[in-house]
């Protein structure tokens, strides 16, 4: 019995894939399961046209990152923190601060594609890289300066 799986079966094959099982099987394990349905000439046409759908929305996300992450190379972000003495900060600037002030610049980027080595807890010039996944990455540079004092 051919079927289409509905989710990853292990030892079986991965989400989309037709696979030819027993029939038994199908019945008693992967329909109830609601792991694969079964697989007529009609759901075949109508799986390989919705696969080509997603084929193409997910080649189109993908040239839109590649475009994102070539503004994003080399791009310079500033901060002005607060600092003490040995230029320590109080607080830090994290990924959230970082996605925040790329968005304000007008680039959506989300904090969980953003990575520190670490939290960004002195002054000067530190580095970021922005992965969108599928091999994209950007590096940005993030200078952190000491906010002026405020006269009285």
């Amino acid at each position: 019995m051919k079927v289409i799986l509905q989710s990853d079966v292990r030892n079986l094959g991965k989400v989309g894939e037709i696979v030819k099982v027993a029939s038994g099987y199908a019945r008693n394990y992967l329909f109830p399961r609601k792991l694969a349905m079964a697989a007529s000439e009609k759901k075949e046409n109508e799986f390989k046209h919705l696969q080509a759908l997603a084929e193409k929305r997910k080649a189109k996300v993908i040239e839109q990152r590649k475009e994102l992450v070539a503004k994003l190379e080399g791009l310079t972000i500033s901060f002005t923190k607060k600092a003490g003495a040995e230029d320590k900060l109080f607080g830090s600037v994290t990924n959230g601060d970082i996605s925040d002030k790329l968005f304000t610049e007008g680039y959506n980027v989300d904090k969980k594609d953003i990575e520190l080595e670490e939290v960004i807890r002195v002054l000067g010039q530190h580095k970021a890289v922005v992965k969108l996944g599928e091999g994209t990455t950007a590096e940005l540079k993030v200078n952190v300066e000491r906010e002026a004092a405020k006269d009285d």
